[in-house]
């Protein structure tokens, strides 16, 4: 019997130990929703557009043609460097040559028609003015009538209406001969006599769309130079965002296929819509020491269009909206409070607070998601 009590005093010795070791052993729950927090701060934020654009040169020079031509020879290649005056290809001009020269010299020949003939009627006219003023002199002395002195005006007047139909009919055959004769200059304005297609400016030959035998017509550029200036970025903008752009603000450029990050300068901004795409051209100036740009290459432009200084700023991500409002967590004693604000200018990823939130805030940035206005917070480490 004795033996049988202290084995029951054992097993229950032994079953108090275990449920005292397993109550010692489970852990506790910590109390509070994780989040993780930073303080508010007030710094400089400005809004951002950003625009696909293209490098291309500081200058640029394409050559064309305006009739269509065979092509004899070609001297260069893409790549090569050219002067002004440098032969690029040879034409086949032949008859376009003849036309303009027999062009020229139809113009020239109206033009000096026109000068010799004004320089005749306009002496013609002079002493037909002086008779008449002679006989109104003889009239006053009684040396002549008045008969005498009408007939002489009428000689003059008459004098007067020949001579400008005449000129009149001489201006407009110069101007016609004149007309086709710049038509087919223009049409030669990068062909020398000899059907020679020149270079018109000192740079590197950007491309070269023409090979022997091959026929060049106005459609395409003979031949792209650019100029050994430093790079540019065009951009086309909306008619919204004209208005915010002044010449001389910095703006942001990536050119992800150089591997390039830098700070351009807005050089001009066109005050005509391209009347294709509404669009306004834009133009960036790349700093001197930016290098590895070729042109063609596509840029990201990055304008700055506001700024607001000492604003409180906040990462738009920690941002929550609700029923078109927009609010914030932030950690007060231990427990999350809902703060509603108003925002302002967005860029970079940061938010500008306008009211409801003041620097020194323990903001939420992470978590915010599932917390409840006054519910307990417990503050980790990222």
């Amino acid at each position: 019997m004795e033996k049988k009590t202290l084995c029951l005093a054992l097993a229950l010795a032994l079953s108090l130990s275990l449920a005292g070791c397993k109550k010692e052993d489970a852990p506790t729950a910590p109390a509070g929703v994780a989040v993780q927090v930073q303080t508010v701060e007030a710094q400089d934020i400005a809004s951002e557009s950003t625009v696909s654009g293209q490098v291309v040169a500081g200058s640029e020079t394409s050559v064309y043609v305006t009739s269509t031509a065979k092509c004899t020879a070609v001297y260069v290649q893409a790549g090569d460097a050219v002067t002004a005056g440098e032969k690029i290809c040879t034409l086949d001009m032949g008859s376009s040559l003849a036309q303009y020269r027999a062009a020229e010299i139809g113009y020239t020949s109206a033009a000096s028609s026109y000068s010799s003939q004004k320089g005749i009627l306009d002496r013609q006219l002079a002493l037909y003015e002086k008779t008449w003023n002679d006989t109104k002199a003889l009239l006053a002395i009684g040396a002549a009538s008045q008969l005498e002195v009408d007939q002489a005006e009428l000689q003059y007047l008459s004098a007067k209406a020949q001579r400008d139909s005449t000129l009149a009919q001489l201006e407009a055959a110069m101007q016609n001969a004149k007309s086709g004769y710049e038509q087919l200059a223009l049409a030669m304005e990068n062909i020398d006599s000899s059907g020679n297609v020149i270079a018109p400016a000192d740079g590197v030959l950007a491309s070269l769309n023409v090979s022997e035998g091959s026929l060049v017509t106005p459609d395409y550029a003979v031949a792209v130079i650019t100029g050994a200036e430093q790079m540019k970025v065009t951009v086309m903008v909306s008619e919204a965002l004209v208005p915010k752009l002044s010449i001389g603000e910095a703006v942001s450029v990536r050119v992800s296929a150089a591997q390039a990050e830098f700070e351009g300068t807005v050089r001009s901004v066109d005050k005509t819509a391209n009347q294709m795409t509404k669009l306004y051209t834009v133009t960036v100036a790349v700093p001197a020491e930016v290098e590895g740009l070729l042109s063609g290459m596509f840029a990201e432009v990055t304008f700055h269009t506001a700024v607001s200084a000492g604003a409180v700023v906040v990462p738009s991500e920690a941002i929550l909206t609700s029923n078109d409002k927009q609010y914030v967590y932030i950690v007060d004693g231990g427990t999350a409070k809902r703060v509603d604000i108003t925002t302002g200018l967005t860029g970079s990823g940061m938010t500008e607070v306008t009211s409801g939130l003041t620097a020194g805030a323990q903001l939420v940035t992470v978590g915010q998601q599932y917390l409840s206005d006054g519910e307990a917070v417990r503050i980790v480490e990222g």
